[in-house]
């Protein structure tokens, strides 16, 4: 046998690198996937809480309250939404998703209190029937887009970008187009559909401001108006939603998820979450506008832990997308035949696009939809919800808060000089920021 041992892998042209180029070499086409970010990049794993002791004391976990609530929405809007805990479910449109999976995404956040929001494509009965608080996502597309179901919302989220794909249109492949599918977004059956990269009726942030004043007329200024932007720019992206009129912005760093695009999109446009929610935070700042347009930020939000830490750094909410479809869903070795058949496996997520899911959630086969019990899957995301919000309000009270807003950067320490540039807080064990102060 012939000793290889001495051979070295090109971190240049690794073996995934080659393959890719082999792949487009074939193909002449670039790669379509699902799902979010697979690179390496600083998150909130790259941050520590420091609990307290003597400076500081701590509350009592089972006689000392920790409170998670928040009210979205309270600037303009007549009717803002409180919710029970500061984590919302993501926009995942009936397309991308099963009409099962919109139903329990509905209940399992109306079993904890919490909003659930509509995604591209239009409402669903499923999932306004289920849903406590239902927010409309009003996007470039237009799919399904109509002012009964406006009407309908608790609150309408615009969208500008999303964090897979900020400045990229979204992707809707034909095998996914069903018959109701195609009737609720006007388009023709079982055909590809891309959706558009920005509003067809503005050409800037001036047209922003308009647009939100013609949905407060729409809903009688009833409706809480929320902004989603992409991380790319983020400080000036919320600065100028806030001055364009939104009640709340939603920033979604690069780690969110996609139901399709060119995967070049996913790993090489936008900023991580934890750079892009610090700016965010500055802008409302220097606004003065911090807790009073309420920041919900999004992308790869995992465990209680970047729950507390998004909190501590600024944000009055976070929103989960593919933690809850994982949750929601059996994509364990009880499919892993049919995976391996799809030329994937149990848990790479990103073949969904194809249609073929067989856990039932990101298809429109009819046959395998029905594997997905909505009872059942809300039930398992309520779980997952009631998990988080416990981790949350552990970490809070561990630093002696009686709210998890009360969470503040001071709480906080970094354990790379990347993560304390980024999020601007110490390196654990000095007084060290990054471009911002010496030890």
């Amino acid at each position: 046998m012939t000793d290889r041992s001495w051979l070295k892998e090109s971190s240049t042209f690794s073996k995934p690198v080659i393959a890719e180029i082999q792949r487009a070499a074939q193909t002449g086409i670039y790669d379509i996937r699902g799902a979010g970010a697979k690179r390496s990049v600083p998150t909130f794993d790259d941050l520590v809480f420091l609990g307290a002791s003597m400076s500081r004391y701590p509350l009592e976990g089972y006689r000392e309250r920790c409170d998670t609530s928040v009210t979205l929405g309270a600037r303009f809007a007549k009717k803002p939404i409180t919710i029970d805990i500061p984590i919302t479910i993501a926009g995942m449109s009936f397309g991308a998703l099963s009409a099962q999976a919109k139903e329990a995404l509905g209940r399992g956040a109306s079993a904890m209190g919490t909003s659930t929001t509509t995604g591209d494509g239009g409402m669903t009965p499923e999932e306004r029937g289920q849903s406590k608080f239902l927010v409309y996502q009003y996007l470039p597309s237009r799919y399904g887009m109509n002012p009964d179901d406006l009407r309908k919302a608790d609150a309408i989220e615009i969208v500008v970008g999303q964090g897979a794909k900020p400045g990229g249109g979204g992707m809707l492949l034909g095998q996914k187009i069903s018959s109701r599918v195609a009737d609720m977004r006007d388009l023709p059956e079982g055909i590809d559909q891309r959706s558009a990269c920005r509003h067809p009726d503005w050409t800037g942030p001036d047209d922003l401001e308009i647009k939100i004043q013609e949905l407060r007329e729409i809903t009688d200024w009833q409706t809480p108006i929320f902004v989603k932007v992409g991380a790319a720019r983020p400080y000036f992206d919320v600065t100028l939603a806030v001055k364009s009129g939104a009640d709340v912005v939603v920033v979604d760093g690069m780690q969110g998820g996609t139901a399709a695009t060119q995967d070049v999109f996913i790993e090489h446009v936008g900023i991580p979450t934890l750079p892009a929610l610090r700016q965010a935070v500055a802008a409302l700042q220097d606004l003065d506008m911090h807790r009073k347009v309420q920041l919900i930020i999004s992308g790869g939000i995992r465990s209680g832990a970047d729950v507390a830490k998004a909190l501590a750094m600024g944000a009055d909410a976070v929103s989960i997308g593919t933690a809850a479809l994982i949750a929601m869903g059996d994509n364990s070795a009880s499919h892993e035949k049919e995976y391996n058949e799809l030329g994937t496996s149990a848990g790479y997520y990103d073949d969904w696009q194809d249609g073929r899911d067989p856990a039932g959630i990101c298809t429109q086969d009819p046959e395998l939809a029905k594997r997905l019990d909505p009872l059942e899957a809300g039930r398992k995301l309520a779980n997952y919800l009631n998990v988080l919000t416990l981790e949350t309000q552990t970490l809070a009270r561990a630093c002696g808060k009686s709210h998890v807003h009360n969470l503040e950067p001071e709480d906080l320490a970094a354990l790379t000089m990347e993560a304390a540039a980024m999020a601007q807080v110490p390196l654990a064990g000095t007084n060290w920021i990054p471009g911002k102060s010496s030890d």
